[in-house]
């Protein structure tokens, strides 16, 4: 799994690419905390629950059933969130299913149960797209080198990706703006 400074990269990079106006800040927060939601699955390891289980790490919390629960849940507070609610229900659904899909690039973990719970199958991306070194699970082992590989690798594969395709949104809606004006 990608570290929690990570999840938010997709949230973040939406954010910025698309601006206040659509994005409010309030908006941002919740989809940022929304993104890093479905690893407080590691809890259930101290409850005993197997990692393969449907409960499991990179089970229900990482399937979309449970990023549409979530960000039905969180749209609900739209105007809290000083939005309307397609758009709080969009945006949250987005920034919570993200986190499975960057889990899916690891190259580690048994994969994300994301048609959890009409099928418990774990799923990857294909094996060639699995660039993403998997984060540790402990503190001990995550502040050692093996913590160190895996941040670099985060910066390569997804924050550097991440920023090139807020600068691209970013251009577009200032291109957009400049057009109407």
């Amino acid at each position: 799994m990608p570290t929690v400074f990570s999840h938010p990269a997709v949230p973040l990079v939406l954010g910025g690419g698309l601006g206040r106006e659509i994005v409010p800040r309030r908006l941002l927060m919740a989809g940022v905390l929304a993104s890093m939601l479905p690893d407080l699955d590691v809890i259930t390891f101290r409850l005993g629950v197997p990692y393969s289980a449907d409960l499991g790490h990179r089970g229900f919390s990482h399937s979309l059933l449970f990023a549409t629960l979530v960000a039905l849940a969180g749209a609900g507070t739209h105007r809290a969130l000083s939005c309307g609610f397609m758009r709080a229900l969009v945006f949250l659904f987005v920034s919570i299913a993200s986190h499975g899909i960057l889990d899916a690039f690891t190259n580690g973990g048994l994969g994300i149960a994301f048609l959890w719970p009409w099928s418990g199958d774990r799923y990857f991306a294909p094996d060639g797209l699995r660039v993403i070194e998997a984060s540790p699970i402990t503190l001990s082992r995550f502040l050692s080198h093996r913590g160190v590989t895996v941040l670099a690798s985060e910066l390569c594969w997804i924050w550097l990706p991440a920023l090139g395709a807020g600068l691209l949104l970013l251009a577009a809606r200032r291109r957009g703006e400049r057009t109407l004006a």
